[in-house]
């Protein structure tokens, strides 16, 4: 039996006691798309609208000309302001393919709210086990959202859909046929949320056409042409079909707007700060950071020149906390890049390559953040687990805070917002016709 085979089986368990889960990471999605809506991306993408959108379409930032359009968009947005939700050994983002995907298919279908809160477990629990069975010579060149994201739309859409288990593995054949996204992306421009937009709607399209019994190779994972012989040097088949529970349970949730790599740095960072009591910034003469490989692979820039750089910055996270404290998303924009402050600290920062943080990873993403005083007293943290991981989460209280941060940031008031964020932790789980998710998009026009 293909692996793809056997995955499909695993996806039909009963999923409904992750529902609370699901809610979540809805809401964590729908906070960080909104959120997103004044973005350069965002204002490109509005040019997709027509005139006459039908709330059928309708996506975060307003009605769209067709469903596909309005799952660009609500996939695209979910990434921008890099505090969408992670799973840290897979090494990828589940939430702003999955939802979006989980998302069109509902409303397509009609179907209830519980039935798309289980295609939301079920597309994370796809996409996860395709990422863990990929390795780190794949992600050395391939964007792991964008590769193992179309695993996961396929397997949302197939669960509301009503696909049985031989039609399901062949929606996951048909995705893995044309999924890929090289990394090269983080160099310049927007694709990695063209990424994502495509993850989602290939997966999406792919149990369509299964739907219809349109068929495709059940071996393009392990196959001699498949995935892993074309993208990594030691694949890890035996993690996709392992007995696991439910992965949506291992997922973190990102409480700072910066690359995931980079946070435990800026938790290390905080540390620091708070024990430099009442001393000023301005002593500091130096700063060392110390973390795993793909943290530096992925975020050493001394010299960020844009918002996008200084996300995946270790130097301006590090910067930003000990000058500003709590980092902010304004702080990773100008003028916090040429504020004098966070500069000088950047400058007098160095990073490195620590061989225990890279022993623990991916397991756990961890860093070492040391400042030297100019009265040559030095203070120094150290994180094992970055905020929001299952090993060290935040609760319900921070994640309902993040969402309301989110939804206010673009205008939305403060009782609108509590509305939103009620509604979808709240709603009722039998909605035949699912009105209430085209509800909560239309309170944000």
């Amino acid at each position: 039996m293909a692996l793809l085979e056997q995955l499909a089986e695993l996806l039909q368990r009963d999923p409904s006691d992750r529902r609370e889960r699901a809610r979540w990471h809805l809401l964590d999605w729908f906070a960080c798309a909104v959120g997103a809506r004044d973005s350069a991306l965002a204002h490109a993408l509005a040019r997709l609208a027509a005139p006459d959108g039908t709330t059928e379409s309708l996506s975060v930032i307003g009605p769209m000309r067709s469903p596909e359009e309005a799952l660009r968009v609500n996939s695209a947005l979910g990434n921008v302001l890099e505090m969408d939700d992670v799973h840290r050994t897979s090494i990828l983002h589940p939430g702003p393919v999955v939802v979006p995907a989980a998302l069109a298919a509902a409303i397509e279908g009609r179907a209830s709210l519980d039935g798309f809160l289980d295609a939301i477990v079920r597309g994370f629990d796809a996409v996860i086990r395709v990422g863990r069975a990929l390795d780190a010579e794949h992600y050395r060149f391939f964007h792991t959202t964008s590769t193992a994201g179309a695993f996961g739309a396929a397997s949302a859409a197939g669960s509301l859909f009503g696909l049985d288990t031989p039609a399901l593995a062949q929606a996951l054949a048909l995705a893995g046929t044309r999924t890929g996204g090289l990394w090269q992306v983080r160099h310049g421009g927007m694709g990695k949320s063209w990424h994502n937009a495509l993850a989602a709607e290939s997966g999406l399209a792919a149990a369509r056409w299964a739907r219809v019994g349109v068929t495709g190779p059940l071996a393009v994972l392990e196959g001699p042409q498949g995935l892993f012989a074309a993208t990594c040097s030691a694949p890890r088949p035996e993690r996709l079909i392992e007995d696991a529970p439910w992965w949506i349970d291992d997922v973190s949730f990102k409480p700072w707007p910066a690359c995931r790599h980079a946070h435990a740095t800026i938790d290390a960072a905080l540390l620091v700060r708070a024990a430099m009591a009442q001393r000023s910034p301005t002593q500091i003469r130096t700063v060392e950071i110390a973390s795993y490989g793909d943290a530096l692979t992925f975020c050493n820039r001394a010299e960020p020149q844009n918002e996008a750089e200084a996300k995946f910055s270790l130097q301006h996270c590090a910067a930003v906390v000990l000058a500003l404290g709590l980092p902010e998303a304004l702080h990773f924009r100008q003028p916090f890049l040429r504020d004098r402050r966070v500069a000088a600290l950047r400058a007098a920062t160095t990073t490195r390559r620590d061989g225990n943080f890279d022993a623990a990873y991916p397991e756990h993403y961890g860093a070492r953040v040391e400042v030297e005083l100019h009265s040559g007293e030095r203070l120094f943290a150290t994180v094992r687990d970055a905020l929001g991981d299952p090993a060290n989460p935040l609760d319900s209280d921070a994640l309902t805070a993040k969402a309301a941060t989110l939804i206010t940031d673009v205008g939305i008031d403060d009782r609108n917002a509590d509305a939103l964020i009620e509604h979808i932790l709240a709603a009722p789980g039998e909605l035949p016709t699912g009105d209430w998710y085209r509800e909560a998009l239309s309170w944000t026009h």
